[in-house]
């Protein structure tokens, strides 16, 4: 996970932001990951008894080490929620882990730490409605399961037909796009959705799952979207969020180009378009 650690020092050294503007996020508690996930997922997800085919679906060794990250990712995304509603915008510099359900891991994907954090910021009385826009190239199967049929969290995802998962949920509104398809494509379809968005009841909170894996370079999304063409849809969605008066929480999400360099820098024009919205009159 070495591009988190480069982005992050990215960020610190490009001058726009303060020391304090970065915080170390608590762990999400078991209460909060309960509010998705099934308290025998959880338990045994920090007692380290899953099966070796639930290892296995998840992609990579069950640790201490992974737990904490698993639950500190989460928390990010929750301590971002509420640094949002109090800043209009927050981002956490890892996050987006879609694939995850209520009871099973998937695609790197433990616990659904966007899930977690709108069931959150519901409980805490912050928020009624939210609304999910998830940019990763792949289907956010795990977050479009957990929020089915619940009208209070609308789901959107803008994702390549032939890529994992195999088997899709249903969001509110899936866009499937072919293999190859180019930046014009790319952005008439995200036109498409954000207007969908704007004609939904208006959210106390929105959820930018900005995934970097939509790139030309990407070694596992099979799009043809330029890093022009992603800085783009960044801004689509942070001038629809501005034209709202919505909150805004962004998360990263996947990036798997054979240069860790390529994904430092979407993820970095992410954080700093983002950044930028704080500041605005």
């Amino acid at each position: 996970m070495i591009r988190y650690r480069l982005l992050r020092e990215r960020l610190q050294q490009c001058g726009l932001f303060q020391p304090d503007d970065f915080e170390v996020p608590p762990a999400a508690s078991e209460q909060q990951l309960q509010l998705v996930h099934t308290a025998d997922w959880v338990r045994r997800v920090l007692a380290g008894e899953l099966t070796g085919d639930e290892i296995r679906r998840i992609g990579f060794p069950w640790s201490l080490q992974m737990v904490e990250r698993c639950r500190r990712s989460t928390g990010a995304t929750v301590a971002a929620s509420r640094a949002a509603l109090r800043d209009a915008v927050a981002v956490n510099l890892a996050g987006g882990t879609h694939h995850a359900f209520p009871d099973r891991g998937a695609g790197y994907c433990v616990f659904n730490d966007v899930a977690v954090a709108a069931r959150s910021m519901q409980q805490e009385q912050r928020i009624q409605r939210a609304l999910v826009l998830d940019g990763d190239v792949h289907q956010g199967d795990g977050t479009a399961a957990v929020f089915a049929d619940d009208p209070s969290v609308r789901t959107f995802s803008l994702h390549a037909a032939k890529a994992f998962p195999v088997r899709k949920m249903r969001s509110d509104l899936d866009i499937e796009l072919p293999p190859g398809t180019t930046d014009s494509d790319y952005l008439a379809a995200w036109q498409e959705g954000l207007h969908w968005a704007a004609h939904q009841e208006r959210p106390d909170l929105v959820y930018f799952v900005a995934g970097a894996d939509p790139y030309v370079g990407d070694t596992l999304g099979g799009l043809a979207v330029s890093k022009s063409g992603l800085q783009t849809r960044d801004n689509l969605v942070f001038e629809f969020c501005t034209r709202q008066k919505c909150p805004l929480v962004v998360v990263m999400a996947g990036g798997y180009a054979e240069s860790v360099n390529d994904i430092v820098d979407i993820q970095f024009h992410t954080v700093t378009a983002a950044a930028s919205l704080q500041q605005a009159p």
